[in-house]
């Protein structure tokens, strides 16, 4: 009996020497597997952080490129202003001609006054009862566009045979959504009396205290006016 049962404890314990022995082997296949996994995950980390780079690269590459555009496109409309109030075709197919006779006159400015090109708008034709399309027009020289502006704000409201009459800058898209952000600012400077000034591209510049100050944002003065 004695026998038998070392004999038995002898083959129970191979049997279990031999799950050892596989289970190491397991182990060290897994561990394998694993570290492969981490190599190649550490791999992939890597790629990806390359990836974002490169990403965040063409990112600021293409906002730069837009900024370009949209300057070039702003000062390629330099000589241009955009004029509303205008009744639909009252011009009569001859926008120049009828241009180069009421600003003058809406202006006090003398006749003569001359213009490369002028358009309404290029949208649909409004309905009955919806505004008028506005001019879009272009001066032949930049000083004369700026004389331009410079009476419109001297006369202040316009007016012609009853439709007021209302002169902007012809800018981007973008750059008008810029310069509206400066709207709330530009209240309150007016409310206190300072004197300011909205400049190309988007650039209000404060005089107080008898220094000028500039800011980019509209956060930028509203922070020097608390300051203030």
């Amino acid at each position: 009996i004695s026998k038998f049962c070392n004999a038995r404890m002898l083959d129970s314990l191979a049997t279990l020497t031999n799950l050892v022995e596989e289970l190491k082997g397991v182990n060290k296949e897994f561990l394998r597997c694993l570290n492969e996994v981490e190599q190649r995950t550490g791999s992939v980390e890597e790629e990806l952080a390359e990836e974002k780079k490169r990403v965040a690269a063409l990112d600021l590459r293409i906002a730069i490129l837009v900024q370009r555009l949209d300057d070039q496109e702003n000062r390629a409309r330099r000589n241009n202003l955009r004029i509303l109030g205008f009744p639909e075709q009252i011009e009569k197919g001859k926008p120049i001609q009828f241009l180069q006779e009421v600003l003058p006159k809406l202006l006090g400015l003398a006749d003569g006054m001359q213009l490369e090109r002028a358009h309404r708008s290029l949208v649909p034709r409004p309905a009955i009862g919806q505004h008028p399309r506005p001019f879009i027009v272009k001066f032949l020289r930049f000083p004369l566009k700026e004389m331009v502006i410079r009476r419109v704000r001297e006369r202040g409201a316009l007016v012609w045979e009853g439709n007021k009459i209302l002169v902007f800058p012809d800018l981007s898209r973008e750059l008008q959504e810029k310069r509206k952000k400066f709207m709330e600012v530009k209240k309150q400077l007016r409310d206190r009396g300072v004197k300011y000034g909205l400049f190309y591209p988007a650039i209000l510049k404060i005089c107080m205290g008898g220094k000028d100050y500039s800011f980019n944002t509209p956060n930028e003065a509203q922070d020097f006016l608390k300051k203030w």
